[in-house]
């Protein structure tokens, strides 16, 4: 059984990723918030903990090896946690799972039925089941702390935690050094480009829309700092 795979990051798509690793491309099934982080990670190297189950037809005569893909550890053991539920095979967990497991979590904990029965598959009745089984399970997931801010440099490093050059890096450059280019939001700023998705679904997008919308941010080539500048880009193109 694969617990873990690291290769290059060749393909996202709607539900699915492609991973190179040494001569062969494996298929990674991964739930929406997963995707949203790794999304601009293509060419880059990735790691994925994995669960796996065979999916078959309603007749059992034909079954297919499918590998399912997470950032983290604590993702993994959500998921499979959330499988328990009645009803809930791994599909439809995957799909179920397209915010932060810490907020589905959160939600299940206040026993919010109602923010639960929008997740997509996730019906009235569905929710009811999933807080009538996991409201005792979730507590450490819900008490998660946010994903970590990247660690300050070391005193031999050329830069500053904010980006900007430090003082000292900024003698040791020749004279006619060009500064480099603002980047682009990367994998790095992972939050932030969640802080976005929940923006735009507070304000009412469904999460179909709200992806759409995302998509289109991140693949503008236009590089954003902040929600508001994410919206001022979205919008600006909505015209």
């Amino acid at each position: 059984m694969i617990t873990k795979m690291t290769g290059t990051l060749t393909r996202v798509l709607d539900d699915e990723v492609r991973l190179q690793v040494g001569p062969f491309e494996y298929q990674v099934m991964v739930p929406e918030a997963v995707r949203r982080q790794i999304q601009l990670r293509v060419g880059q190297e990735v790691t994925f903990h994995i669960a796996e189950y065979f999916e078959g037809n309603s007749a059992g005569s034909r079954f297919v090896p499918r590998r399912l893909g997470f950032n983290t550890e604590a993702e993994l053991e959500f998921f499979e946690l959330f499988c328990t539920v009645e009803k809930i095979g791994a599909k439809k967990a995957l799909k179920a799972m397209a915010h932060p497991i810490k907020s589905i979590a959160d939600a299940i904990s206040r026993q919010d039925t109602k923010w639960l029965s929008l997740l997509p598959g996730i019906g009235p009745t569905t929710a009811e089941q999933i807080v009538t089984t996991l409201k005792r399970k979730v507590t450490k997931f819900a008490m998660m702390n946010a994903p970590a801010e990247a660690a300050p440099p070391t005193d031999n490093a050329p830069t500053k935690a904010n980006g900007k050059k430090s003082k000292s890096a900024t003698k040791e450059q020749p004279a006619d050094a060009t500064p480099a280019p603002e980047p682009l939001v990367t994998a790095v700023d992972g939050q932030l480009i969640e802080d976005v998705y929940l923006a735009l679904m507070g304000l009412g997008l469904n999460p179909m829309e709200a992806r759409t919308r995302l998509d289109g941010l991140l693949t503008s080539g236009k590089s954003f700092g902040s929600v508001q500048d994410a919206f001022t880009i979205i919008f600006a193109q909505k015209g």
